[in-house]
């Protein structure tokens, strides 16, 4: 699930080495797992170790080389140390994610369900495909099918009043 990159850090220069790093992601194939995570390790040593910017980048490299259970300690350090606006919610939404892939979905839908009310932004679709999958686990697939038929409604070219109303009735079948 995570996608790693910039994470708008005060140092734009960091940021592109990140977003640099992150670029070269698939170059490393399933063997070079350890190579990479050594690659945004040393990116991260730049920072202070508490940095919650570095904190999340490591936490990308564990989930995206399959290592969520490695990576639920590092996104929870960042969030607790201020990591916040949209990669915060970025840092949510793959927590959320890798709870889900230990087996803790119940604590993935508590951290995303907020993040629906909350500001808008290009991740809402994330967010609720994330909670889909949460609910999902826990046996909740009507909640979770009336999240993506919400998001998928949006961006049909036709259809998405009806498209959304088949979602609400899913969840509330007296409207």
């Amino acid at each position: 699930m995570c996608q790693g990159g910039p994470v708008n850090h005060d140092d734009r220069a960091w940021d592109d080495r990140v977003a640099a790093a992150w670029a070269s992601f698939d170059s490393y194939g399933e063997q070079g797992a350890a190579d990479f995570r050594a690659v945004i390790d040393a990116l991260a040593a730049e920072l202070p170790a508490d940095s919650p910017p570095g904190l999340f980048e490591r936490a990308c490299a564990w989930d995206s080389t399959g290592h969520s259970d490695r990576a639920v300690p590092l996104y929870r350090e960042a969030l607790a140390g201020g990591l916040d606006g949209y990669r915060g919610r970025r840092a949510k939404i793959q927590l959320s994610s890798s709870l889900r892939n230990v087996g803790r979905p119940e604590e993935g839908v508590k951290l995303l369900t907020p993040e629906l009310d909350g500001p808008s932004d290009e991740l809402d679709d994330a967010v609720r495909a994330t909670l889909a999958l949460c609910l999902s686990s826990l046996g909740r697939d009507r909640e979770g099918l009336a999240l993506v038929l919400e998001a998928l409604a949006a961006h049909l070219p036709r259809y998405q009043r009806s498209m959304a109303n088949y979602a609400r009735a899913l969840t509330d079948p007296e409207n």
